[in-house]
């Protein structure tokens, strides 16, 4: 249902459900008060009968109606334009999700329109209606009430995230393969939640300085807005720190890996080595072997002519030539420390 509640109040007390938007003006026209009218994800035609009714500009209503605008605040004469981008965390995927909420604040209007299922609007209207000395002070006090309740949801995304961060620096060093994607996807969820969170630092300065210290009536809602805009500067804190861990975390994670990379080289290069100082030696002793073998052959061949089977001393000179090619060869491989 686009219209989620729509209600005109007078002194901080509501005294009107209208059933329509129809009937939204023609009460606020008769009785002087504020209307805040609540929608999810209305259609082009209630945007444009809010827009026709409060002569919002219509840079704004196409902004609102296109979606996925960036935490911002436009003033258009006496008319506050507000985008927020509130985030609730995701237990069972372990992902942030974000959403985003328009806000038109005016004289004597609040509309505020959702486009995700947070925040929970519904808890901001409950808690107003229980203040009506807050809600008196009219479509400001509504705009401080959306804020500190977005700003309040951003605490269990913060601990969600810081959570995640713990379990990653646990898995650097377990040699867990799955360990850079799911610093590079944290890494984009933070650098998401920074796009939402750290435009509001100026936008609570912007903020106080409209609504002022000056009156006695307004005074209370400025502090108000000083104490979100101190969560808010806490909030944005913490995320700058959530990215410098992730970033030295995919440090140590490279460092990590490099280190392993060498050991394997390290081990490979080792290995290798072995298995060349075994094959020097199988070749030496090879070679050692081939030098009688090569001499015995050459004698075994059995020609008729062949001065050296008649001579006297020609075996004892085949085993003295086989002995010294063997022990040559044999020192020379030695000395070269192949064997």
């Amino acid at each position: 249902m686009p219209i989620i509640d729509n209600a005109v109040y007078v002194n901080g007390v509501r005294t009107a459900n209208p059933e329509s938007l129809d009937e939204t003006y023609e009460v606020l026209r008769a009785r002087h008060g504020i209307a805040w009218i609540g929608m999810y994800r209305p259609t082009p035609a209630e945007v444009q009968s809010v827009a026709d009714e409060f002569n919002l500009h219509h840079l704004a209503v196409e902004d609102t109606l296109n979606g996925h605008q960036r935490p911002k605040i436009e003033r258009y004469g006496d008319t506050l334009f507000i985008v927020l981008r509130p985030a609730r965390y995701l237990d069972a995927s372990e992902e942030v999700e974000f959403g985003e909420v328009h806000m038109f604040i005016g004289l004597d209007f609040a509309i505020t329109i959702r486009h995700a299922e947070s925040p929970d609007l519904g808890r901001v209207r409950k808690r107003l209606e229980t203040n009506p000395e807050l809600l008196a002070l009219g479509p400001n006090a509504i705009m401080y009430a959306v804020l500190d309740q977005v700003v309040d949801e951003y605490s269990p995304v913060v601990n969600g995230v810081e959570n995640d961060i713990d379990e990653i620096e646990d898995q650097l060093f377990s040699e867990d393969p799955g360990v850079s994607r799911r610093i590079y996807e944290l890494s984009r969820e933070v650098i998401a939640f920074q796009r939402a969170t750290q435009p509001l630092v100026a936008m609570m300065a912007v903020l106080r300085q409209r609504i002022g210290s000056d009156d006695q009536r307004t005074l209370e809602l400025h502090r108000d807005l000083r104490d979100v805009e101190d969560h808010v500067i806490a909030l944005v804190e913490r995320v700058d720190g959530f990215r410098s861990l992730l970033q030295n975390a995919l440090i140590v994670h490279s460092t990590l890996v490099a280190q392993r990379q060498g050991d394997e080289t390290k081990a490979m290069t080792e290995s290798s080595l072995k298995q060349a100082d075994q094959t020097k030696r199988i070749s030496s002793w090879a070679a050692i072997l081939f030098a009688p073998t090569l001499v015995a052959s050459v004698y075994g061949m059995n020609f008729k002519f062949m001065p050296e089977l008649s001579w006297p001393l020609g075996y004892p000179f085949a085993m003295a030539l086989m002995l010294a090619l063997g022990f040559s060869l044999y020192f020379a491989f030695k000395s070269r420390g192949w064997l």
